[in-house]
């Protein structure tokens, strides 16, 4: 089978899993809160479905991790829950940080809410990803589920580690580009790297294979992340969804950015001035394509790009569930501009 025929297969046992997680954890007298997880996560709600739900990928990245490791990857769906809800609950909380109001096209959960309930919903959607970890007991054994406790708790300070760098960087006046390093492995690559190292983990591998289906997750995500900075900057909105104004519009330091300051050139003499207003993000992306930040960012993310490739090629035995988590590497590293 092609990618888009296991999706098929293991999308609707995602959402299964998800579902009865939930399920497990609700009461009569918070079911609103219930109704905020299934807003959250697509399930109901205006603009519910597919393109509200996201397309799972931290959940196909276990499943697809666990059979390219020779494993049955039905036994990981219980981690694959995890880290989906794992993700869910960063972005609730990324939400309230940034004050996003609109996520996939609809109200995030704390303009529907308010911040407060937001805040208590993602620290529940946190909780409820171990008691959907626990079910790894059935499906695999105790001593492998207390394996991936460990694990998952550990990408779970490194992304909350990310985030602070993240909002600390937007007022920390002197950053290096190898500053930038420390907040992306946190903040992206620290749960795909968890993603893949679990999947192999429940697929059976050895202890170095593990690794090198980790030293995979970790890559890939550090190019994702570098990729989607430089989307940020020069990519087609229309195309990716994502505003090429408002990374430079609220101060963030990206990649490109870092790397602009760092030629202390007029793009950083413009940066010194002040917040970029959204009529002014094109012509300073501009600037900043001219002074080399465009080749550089893209360079970048191309050899990390080979990297992970490499790391998967040493890492998993040729299937075509193999050849599937291939396909879905080269989908996210080769999104449209």
């Amino acid at each position: 089978m092609n990618l888009d025929e296991w999706i098929k297969r293991m999308q609707p046992q995602i959402e299964t899993e998800l579902r009865s997680v939930l399920h497990d954890a609700g009461d009569a007298q918070t079911a609103e809160m219930g109704a905020m997880f299934a807003y959250h996560l697509g399930w109901e709600g205006d603009g519910a479905g597919p393109e509200a739900q996201g397309k799972r990928i931290r959940s196909l990245l276990v499943l697809l991790s666990a059979g390219a490791a020779g494993g049955d990857w039905t036994a990981a769906l219980p981690a694959a829950a995890a880290v989906e809800l794992i993700h869910n609950f960063s972005l609730i909380h990324d939400d309230i940080q940034d004050q996003s109001r609109v996520r996939r096209g609809r109200p995030t959960v704390w303009t529907k809410w308010g911040t407060a309930q937001a805040i208590n919903a993602g620290d529940a959607m946190y909780t409820l990803a171990y008691f959907a970890l626990s079910r790894l007991e059935k499906t695999a054994s105790p001593v492998l589920a207390l394996q991936a406790y460990t694990r998952l708790e550990k990408a779970c300070l490194n992304l909350t580690r990310g985030q602070y760098l993240d909002m600390a960087y937007e007022t920390c006046g002197e950053l290096a580009v190898d500053d930038y390093w420390p907040m992306v492995e946190g903040k992206t690559a620290a749960l795909l790297e968890t993603c893949t190292g679990l999947g192999s983990l429940i697929g059976g591998a050895p202890a170095r294979q593990v690794a090198k289906f980790e030293e995979f997750g970790r890559y890939l995500g550090l190019a994702f992340q570098v990729l989607d900075d430089w989307l940020g900057l020069w990519g087609n909105a229309a195309l990716t969804g994502k505003s090429t104004e408002s990374d430079l519009v609220s101060g963030k330091k990206t990649l490109p950015v870092l790397y602009g300051l760092a030629r202390r050139e007029e793009f950083a003499k413009r940066w010194a001035q002040g917040p970029v207003s959204p009529p002014e993000a094109e012509q300073v992306a501009a600037l900043l394509a001219r002074e080399g930040a465009k080749d550089y960012t893209q360079q970048t993310a191309d050899r990390l790009t080979r990297l992970a490739l490499d790391a998967l090629h040493d890492a998993a035995q040729p299937s075509d569930l193999t050849d599937a988590l291939l396909d879905l590497s080269s989908r996210l590293l080769q999104r449209k501009s």
